[in-house]
């Protein structure tokens, strides 16, 4: 990084702020993370700040690797010195220095240690999934397993949940275990009830910087709160951030941390960094024209000096595959005639099964593409595993079939181990036959393992003897209803329709519909295993919105716009127009919005933040 860049009035009288209590609201695209730099710089370099005694937290790793990379240049060897940290490590760090012992329960063992949990009190009808969102949403709001009762009085389900809650508390404490939201309450818990400590940390850092504020809970909040008030003359606190830009809701972030800011922190200043050096003023005023609907906001009005562009184009389509037929053609102008790369562009869409579409029309036309952060849609596991169903099916005895049988056997669950199959293998060594004519002869001594395999064979044979009949998405659905594979893949006894994997299941359905021949689809399906086109990082990037976040493209695709899925059905409405910000506020030169007539072979109604963007509605007006 250039350390003689000059900043901008705004931005220097935000990195010029010295001490108290100061909210920089700022737009996409203002130069944030410059500002918040150079601001560690002029306390480090003008003010004579000790470097250990700066604090600055962000909300991923990569930000605050990023923002390390950047404090170099301005700080050169005093930049390791500056304490930079997710709130996450920041509080493990603190238990850690207050001589806690524990370990971290997260991923899979965290699901493992609650599944455990939930057959012991015998509860069945509840996935893991659902108790640990509960739960975490819970502790992220300070409301412990008492409150939790009395907060949800007669609701069966819930108090099922407080008493999965109160065992699993307790079975963490015993096995020294915490997860990430343990972390966040412990120290909130520490700093607010041991003085020495809350004072030794107040003393310890005299500045603090907070990025992405607007992605804090309420436990954050309130730790922010300790290490801030009661700090005397010589100390601030600086908080950077952009209400427009809140999108973290579902996990337990609150936007009105940011939109209350000068009443949680009396006497606080607000700085607006509202000029935007990423987008065209055409792109701007999409942006404008969209957040001004949402009630809930700082208002800001956002500026650029770049020179004019082009207006934002809309792509009608009749379907969702002549939708990414679109792009296609989109694309190969953009890159034949008017000089953009791939990596140049980018497709957003709102959910991760929106992406199968793309992806088969960038693989048919050779456009190169890469999924950031993501999985090919036919390697995500609920389909891989449904594919090597189909593979087995239509040639069990080949090799390919033996691969496939080492990976379907045991899903849904049949208890059978490692060690089962060493023995199928020991067993099929130095024969001729393949794996599937071997394990219907396998000597087996436990009972339940040979009544596991004996349902898996009779499930099988007839579908391996139907193959040659049966249609490829025929086949699916057959599969679904034997093996109960919804609520295998869901880990639920009523699986929503609405849930990612359902939705990945049905789109695998409706791929299949268009093939007469099994051993065709299979084959269609491989082709997305050719990592030139599909892996390609010089490629388009396929991702989510939330993914892009922070991001920036000279082009970008927003698709899928229609009612039910962008604005998503289960969305809070004000949040899905500031994702739908986030995804256009990404574009650089040009934004294209697509949408069609029809999505999940249903009819599907245009996204009413299409008309928004466009200046065709009205905003409401402000009570």
């Amino acid at each position: 990084m250039k350390t003689n860049i000059k900043l901008n009035p705004e931005q220097q009288a935000a990195a010029d702020f010295l001490n108290g209590v100061c909210v920089v609201v700022a737009v996409p695209g203002a130069g944030k993370t410059l500002t918040m730099t150079h601001r560690i710089g002029n306390l480090i370099n003008k003010h004579g700040i000790a470097p250990e005694s700066i604090l600055g937290l962000t909300f991923t790793r990569n930000a605050a690797d990023s923002m390390r990379e950047k404090l170099a240049p301005v700080l050169n060897d005093l930049a390791c010195r500056v304490h930079l940290a997710t709130i996450h490590s920041f509080c493990h760090f603190l238990l850690r220095s207050e001589g806690r012992m524990f370990n971290i329960l997260s991923g899979k063992e965290q699901i493992i240690f609650l599944r455990d949990i939930l057959k012991r009190l015998r509860i069945k009808e509840l996935t893991t999934g659902m108790v640990l969102r509960e739960i975490s949403l819970a502790k992220n709001n300070l409301i412990d397993v008492e409150e939790f009762r009395e907060l949800y009085g007669d609701d069966k389900t819930m108090q099922k949940i407080a008493d999965i809650y109160e065992v699993y508390d307790q079975e963490k404490q015993k096995r020294l275990l915490m997860d990430f939201d343990d972390l966040l309450l412990e120290v909130y818990r520490l700093l607010n009830e041991n003085e020495l400590v809350r004072e030794k940390y107040r003393g310890t850092f005299r500045h603090l910087l907070v990025d992405e504020y607007q992605d804090t809970n309420p436990v954050q909040m309130e730790i922010l709160k300790i290490l801030v008030n009661g700090n005397e003359e010589g100390a601030s606190f600086w908080a950077c951030g952009d209400d427009w830009q809140s999108v973290y809701g579902f996990i337990g972030a609150s936007v009105a941390n940011i939109l209350n800011f000068r009443d949680i922190f009396p006497g606080a200043e607000q700085l607006i960094l509202n000029l935007n050096y990423r987008s065209t003023p055409q792109i701007l005023c999409a942006c404008q024209n969209l957040i001004q609907h949402n009630q809930k906001r700082i208002d800001k009005e956002l500026r650029t000096e770049n020179g004019d562009g082009e207006d934002v184009i809309v792509l009608e389509s009749s379907s969702e595959e002549t939708e990414a037929l679109s792009l296609v053609n989109e694309i190969r102008e953009l890159i034949d005639r008017r000089g953009f790369q791939f990596a140049d562009i980018a497709c957003l869409y709102r959910c991760n099964f929106q992406s199968r579409h793309l992806e088969e029309a960038f693989s048919q036309h050779k456009i190169p593409y890469f999924i950031e952060n993501g999985i090919c849609f036919y390697d995500r596991r609920e389909i891989k595993i449904l594919l090597d169903y189909l593979r087995f099916i239509v040639n069990p005895n080949s090799e390919e079939g033996d691969e496939a049988l080492k990976s379907i056997i045991n899903v849904p669950n049949r208890y059978i181990g490692r060690k089962f199959m060493a023995e199928l293998d020991d067993f099929q060594s130095g024969s001729s036959q393949h794996l599937y004519e071997k394990l219907k002869s396998l000597p087996m001594e436990l009972p339940y393992i040979r009544k596991n395999v004996r349902e898996f064979i009779q499930l099988i044979a007839p579908l391996i003897a139907d193959a040659e009949t049966l249609q490829p998405a025929e086949l699916i659905q057959l599969l679904r209803n034997a093996l109960d594979y919804d609520r295998t893949v869901t880990d639920s006894d009523l699986p929503s329709p609405d849930d990612v994997k359902i939705e990945n299941l049905n789109q695998l359905v409706m791929a299949a519909s268009r093939f007469n021949n099994i051993q065709a689809f299979i084959e269609y399906t491989q082709t997305f295993q050719n990592e030139a086109v599909s892996d390609n990082k010089e490629g388009v990037r396929l991702m989510t919105v939330h993914r892009s976040k922070g991001l920036e493209f000279s082009v970008v695709f927003l698709v899928g716009m229609v009612e039910n899925i962008l604005p998503s059905k289960k969305g809070n409405l004000e949040e899905e127009r500031r994702i739908c910000f986030v995804a256009i506020s990404r574009a650089m030169k040009l934004l294209y919005l697509s949408h069609s007539k029809t999505y999940l072979n249903q009819p599907a109604a245009r996204s009413p933040f299409l008309d928004e963007i466009l200046g065709m509605t009205d905003p409401p007006s402000c009570s």
